[in-house]
């Protein structure tokens, strides 16, 4: 008997091995599997949403000669009337050079102030001490701007002040400081420094908790003492950190907080004290000019914008770190 060869045909078109995922399920368990951390973000959002993106829309009234009974669209377009009203003011100048001089005080000699108290608390062992100046140090970012600008009013006053008392002290004659134009940004930057450096010292004290300690030992066995591990591992350890922060800080040079500025300021410091945010508050909310001062606050943030992107760009170059 013959053997048989039966050719037995496979087909070729069976089901495929595994269907492709569906994109939908996929995003709704990466939803799922995330929903705490978007809870825990949704209080941010809404607020940017809110406070932020919504009243971007009121730009257009700097575009207009806003009448408030007529509303936005009602109220003819003007083009860019107010923006050359502002140039062409004798204001102007003024202006930019108190907000200038202003932000880069507060840079310069503000911006060290929190980076030097990280590296002090980090070399300090007891940890007792070190929790304690940490508190005393972050309680005053919590204190309200009016109630830092009243304590900087009675330290300062030229009778019942403290420092009255001190230079009373020393045979001196004290002076009213709060109505010395020249003294106006020193008294400034140093209640910003005194509010605001504790906070700030968070930011450089979680970057030290990231150097590796093993590049510690490694310089104390090359013999390096503290203060060479200090510039040679610590400092450029939190360097990224150092210059993220700054990059922050340059771009609010100009779009400086208009609390602290207008508690402090009074009518014998104007010469040194106005600045952006005090003239949009004269303008728009005490004059009734809402599209002058509308114009003047855009102008401030797009100036900010150049200088944050500005200091962007020369990070990125000198260091190699950068916001994006």
């Amino acid at each position: 008997m013959e053997p048989v060869n039966a050719a037995i045909e496979v087909k070729t078109d069976a089901l495929p091995i595994s269907a492709p995922t569906n994109k939908r399920s996929l995003f709704l368990k990466r939803l799922n599997r995330s929903k705490y951390l978007l809870i825990l973000f949704l209080p941010c959002f809404i607020y940017y949403v809110l406070f932020k993106y919504l009243p971007m829309f009121g730009l257009v009234i700097s575009f207009k000669d806003y009448n408030l009974f007529k509303g936005v669209w009602a109220s003819p377009w003007v083009g860019l009337k107010y923006y050359k009203m502002f140039f062409e003011s004798p204001d102007f100048l003024k202006l930019f050079r108190n907000t200038f001089l202003l932000g880069v005080s507060t840079v310069i000699f503000g911006f060290p102030v929190p980076v030097i108290l990280a590296l002090c608390l980090n070399e300090v062992k007891n940890l007792f001490f070190k929790r304690f100046v940490q508190t005393v140090s972050y309680v005053p970012h919590f204190i309200s701007n009016v109630v830092v600008i009243g304590m900087v009013v009675m330290f300062l006053s030229p009778t019942t002040g403290i420092v009255a008392h001190f230079v009373k002290l020393l045979g001196w004659q004290p002076v009213n400081l709060l109505v010395q134009p020249e003294w106006f940004r020193p008294i400034y930057v140093l209640a910003d420094i005194w509010q605001h450096a504790g906070w700030g010292s968070i930011i450089f004290l979680a970057a030290l908790t990231a150097i590796d300690p093993q590049l510690y030992e490694a310089a104390a066995i090359d013999g390096a003492t503290r203060w060479k591990q200090l510039w040679n591992v610590t400092i450029p350890g939190i360097m990224p950190a150092m210059v993220i922060m700054l990059i922050l800080n340059i771009g609010h040079i100009i779009d400086i907080g208009f609390e602290k500025v207008f508690l402090l300021m009074n009518p014998a410091t104007y010469d040194a004290g106005d600045i952006f945010s005090t003239f949009v508050y004269r303008m728009g909310l005490t004059l009734g000019n809402y599209s002058y001062g509308t114009a003047v606050d855009l102008f401030t943030g797009v100036v900010s914008l150049i200088f944050i992107f500005a200091a962007n760009y020369a990070g990125r170059k000198v260091s190699e770190t950068s916001l994006w």
